[in-house]
């Protein structure tokens, strides 16, 4: 079937095409009783607004974009992602604005979408997430002119808006938490490498470890999925001289390396004292719940999405939006290093 039009809805309905373009923006010129109608009849035809034909007469889409290249499998089960989406998606509709989303594989992909959907008028915005290591996508972005908002850490975008936290302090509130409980062999099973949080959150253990004497630090790249989570600890908890505690990227990954002690009869925290990022659900319905950095993800949800509706309310605005720092809950999974083993 080919796309119905204004002229059909015209012709279906015994009126002008203006008469119809003026319903279906609201605009004066019909009577209550015809643009009733007109509506009625649009809705049983299935009928929506051509993208680019709309953006020729200068109306928004309605729409803000976010593209995320990470694995979707991995992705169907991060928390973090749950919840950051669903903050958005509260401010966003509140606004009767929609949320695009679309999965890829990969940054070359990410950023053929942008130009897709920036030359097919099909959002008003974009929201950038997992800022990377001389990153293509912040250039290419910025030229296409559509308002852009970057989720990230501190840090320059170019000409594109940012709202952050800082990933770095966290960390070193996370070193001083577990040398203070007289850990030495602290390990990191980190997120992907060419990401900047990533990095940040290596060089800050690194630098916790010079400051406080500590001489067992070691940081594992991995892609945040549970099955590379629950590798990565196996290794370590593998090695003659095993970490005495694990720091680890996400929520995800902490869940699976609790499960990999347990398999292996390692006892958490006597043994093994773990800390997650992020303070989802996850970590506190699990035995022993985990010690973790919490942070409102809904609450940041909500808080990129007010940052990219006010920049395409006011083209050529730029923000810079601190969030709060995550803190530091301790529960169950942590502990001084059990007495007679080395630290």
């Amino acid at each position: 079937m080919t796309r119905p039009t204004i002229e059909d809805i015209a012709r279906r309905v015994g009126v002008s095409k203006g008469a119809v373009s003026f319903a279906l923006n609201g605009r004066p010129g019909v009577s209550e009783a015809t643009r009733a109608r007109i509506l009625q009849v649009a809705e049983e035809m299935n009928w929506r607004p051509h993208t680019a034909a709309r953006a020729l007469g200068g109306a928004r889409a309605g729409a803000v974009g976010l593209v995320i290249a990470r694995p979707a499998r991995a992705l169907g089960v991060e928390p973090f992602f749950a919840q950051l989406l669903s903050g958005l998606q509260a401010a966003l509709s509140g606004r009767s604005v929609a949320l695009e989303l679309l999965v890829v594989e990969d940054t070359a992909a990410e950023i053929e979408v942008y130009r897709r959907w920036a030359s097919e008028h099909r959002v008003d915005g974009f929201i950038l997430v997992d800022p990377q290591v001389r990153d293509p996508r912040m250039e290419v972005v910025a030229g296409l002119g559509v308002p852009s908002v970057v989720l990230g850490g501190p840090g320059s975008y170019g000409e594109l808006s940012s709202v952050w936290a800082d990933d770095r302090e966290a960390m070193l509130a996370i070193a001083d938490y577990l040398a203070a409980l007289g850990h030495q062999r602290i390990a990191h099973v980190a997120g992907l490498p060419a990401f900047q949080h990533t990095r940040r959150r290596i060089r800050a253990l690194r630098d916790a470890a010079r400051r406080l004497g500590l001489t067992g630090i070691t940081s594992l790249p991995t892609d945040f999925s549970d099955a590379e989570g629950a590798a990565v600890t196996r290794t370590l908890l593998s090695r003659p001289e095993r970490p005495t505690a694990i720091v680890y990227d996400n929520d995800l990954m902490a869940v699976a390396g609790l499960g990999v002690a347990a398999e292996m009869g390692v006892a958490v925290p006597g043994e093994v004292s773990i800390v997650a990022f992020d303070d989802s659900v996850l970590t506190r319905i699990v035995h022993p719940s985990l010690t973790a950095m919490s942070r409102d993800t809904f609450a940041l949800g909500c808080e990129v999405a007010e940052a990219v509706l006010a920049v395409i309310a006011e083209p050529g605005l730029r923000l810079n939006r601190k969030t709060p720092t995550p803190r530091l809950t301790v529960r169950e999974s942590t502990s001084p290093p059990t007495l007679g083993r080395p630290s």
